[in-house]
């Protein structure tokens, strides 16, 4: 588990100003600028971001699909669109889980050695920050224990609250 926590960073940031390879935008379906964590990366990447995102045409819930960084300092926008949570029962927590492992699998083939995940699904989307943390938490440390890309991956948090979620889920993890 030391090459886990070795792997694996929360920060309290705005994921905008990070310089990884690649950031992970709480994207939309449509991949349109939105609010939250996906308004203020099309916002601080500029106007070529929406440009590309318009020509992919969309993205489904799950999936996840990648971009310039334009911009940002991050050379890659990886957009992984998680879900609306409607109380569990319609394969939410699933579907969160694809999207942190889809956004893994593209990071992986372009062999990026650090990636930024927001708390995906947890803003406008609705889904309580513990389960989705423990979603997050669990899919990712399973990606590192079997793959060698990303190599770093930071988990960026706008509110220490949240941080402090992320942090206890990792901890309860790498205790086995």
């Amino acid at each position: 588990m030391s090459e886990l926590r070795a792997r694996i960073e929360v920060v309290t940031a705005d994921i905008t100003t990070l310089a990884l390879d690649a950031i992970v935008n709480a994207a939309n379906a449509g991949l349109a600028a939105g609010g939250g964590v996906c308004g203020a990366i099309h916002r601080a990447a500029g106007p070529k971001l929406a440009e590309e995102c318009g020509a992919i045409g969309g993205c489904p819930t799950g999936e996840a699909r990648m971009t310039g960084g334009y911009e940002l300092p991050a050379r890659w926008v990886i957009h992984a669109v998680g879900p609306v949570w409607r109380g569990g029962g319609e394969g939410e927590h699933a579907l969160l889980a694809s999207a942190y492992t889809e956004s893994l699998r593209l990071a992986q083939r372009s062999e990026l050695a650090s990636i930024a995940f927001p708390a995906l699904s947890t803003g406008i989307y609705g889904f309580p920050i513990e389960q989705a943390t423990r979603v997050a938490v669990r899919e990712v440390a399973a990606w590192l224990a079997q793959h060698e890309w990303p190599r770093r991956v930071t988990f960026c948090c706008f509110r220490e609250d949240d941080a402090a979620v992320y942090r206890a889920s990792l901890e309860r993890i790498a205790a086995g």
